[in-house]
């Protein structure tokens, strides 16, 4: 069966700039019409809310429900087209559709990166985009944008927006035995330590081990600290014995050679493992009980051992080992909420 061809992103196609990340820029597609001389072109606002100019503007149904990612001009950047390929090969058959990000190749219609590259330059003389971001503009060797799924709560005024990253919902494998901490925890307590000794901003946040937990109250407790959460006791129940992170956790448990032991860093077992591990969920929900939620997974493209990563992931678990960050040994100011701590006991998901 022949796939069909691409789609193009029409000439003239206005953009609005949503975020971005250390490799990727989202936009949301405004008009695939050239702007009007008379009028004013879209302006590059960071909070995505351009009011009085959103409703005057037309997309196609293909572009609908749909955001653009624009890649970055990075040394380890990948092109768009293998990312695609990877996704296409490796991520989809592991989910459902209606589980994941989706993510579409689409044409550039020439000059568009450039024209958006003069806007990033324009923002940051007028002080509107982030800082640490500065001075890294899109890509012009990159012939494609990505299509993405769009789970923000911009056409659904009546629905919010949670999000997290599950993370490692199993333990590593290199981890003792007498552990007190799990991978995510003892990895936030050794950055916190560091923040705690140099005066910085520590962070709180859930034990991913509690996502997949037998017990509510444990699913309850990380949902307190996921950020966008105004309901925890809701999203916990959606959460609890929810299929696509009781699969996520299943697909993590099959590619748990992630240690000081298993396949070389730079194999594609151990790059989807990663991948597994450092996705986000997405869980957009009615703000009453009458319409549907949807729960999908994103950020999976697939994460290489390039560019000293292989290296990195290794030495960072030799770090947490050998330092006793597993064990618990050390602390900053806060208590760690892990579930492998002693007072809450003993803790592995079942499947």
């Amino acid at each position: 069966m022949t796939k069909p061809s691409l789609l193009e992103l029409p000439v003239g196609t206005q953009l609005l700039y949503l975020a971005e990340g250390g490799a990727n820029i989202v936009y949301r597609i405004v008009s695939t019409k050239p702007a009007i001389a008379s009028k004013k072109e879209i302006p590059f606002a960071a909070n995505g809310a351009v009011p009085g100019v959103m409703e005057s503007c037309s997309v196609p149904s293909e572009f609908k429900g749909k955001l653009l990612r624009l890649r970055k001009d990075t040394k380890s950047g990948i092109p768009y087209q293998e990312i695609a390929r990877n996704f296409d090969k490796n991520i989809r058959p592991l989910f459902k559709p209606e589980e994941l990000v989706d993510q579409e190749l689409v044409y550039l219609p020439r000059g568009l990166v450039q024209h958006y590259n003069d806007q990033l330059r324009a923002a940051e003389l007028n002080g509107k985009r982030p800082t640490r971001r500065q001075g890294v503009y899109l890509s012009p060797a990159e012939p494609f944008g990505l299509l993405i799924t769009d789970m923000t709560t911009f056409n659904d005024p009546g629905t919010t927006l949670a999000e997290l990253k599950p993370k490692w919902l199993l333990q590593s494998p290199s981890a003792p035995a007498t552990a007190r901490r799990c991978r995510t925890c003892a990895l936030r307590d050794m950055k916190n330590h560091e923040s705690w000794r140099t005066g910085g901003k520590q962070e709180r946040s859930f034990c991913p081990l509690d996502l997949v937990s037998e017990k509510f109250e444990n699913v309850l407790r990380a949902t307190r600290s996921v950020k966008g959460c105004k309901d925890p006791k809701r999203l916990a129940k959606l959460l609890y014995w929810n299929g696509t992170i009781q699969k996520l956790l299943a697909h993590q448990k099959a590619h748990q050679d992630v240690g000081l032991h298993g396949p070389p860093a730079q194999s594609w077992d151990k790059s989807l493992a990663m991948t597994l591990r450092d996705c986000t969920m997405f869980i957009k929900m009615p703000r009453d009980d009458t319409g549907s939620v949807e729960i999908r997974l994103g950020d999976l493209d697939l994460k290489t051992g390039a560019g000293g990563k292989a290296q990195y992931w290794l030495d960072l678990e030799k770090q947490l080992v050998s330092e006793g960050w597993y064990s618990g040994s050390k602390s900053s100011s806060h208590a760690s909420d892990c579930a492998l701590q002693g007072s809450r006991g003993h803790f592995q998901p079942s499947i």
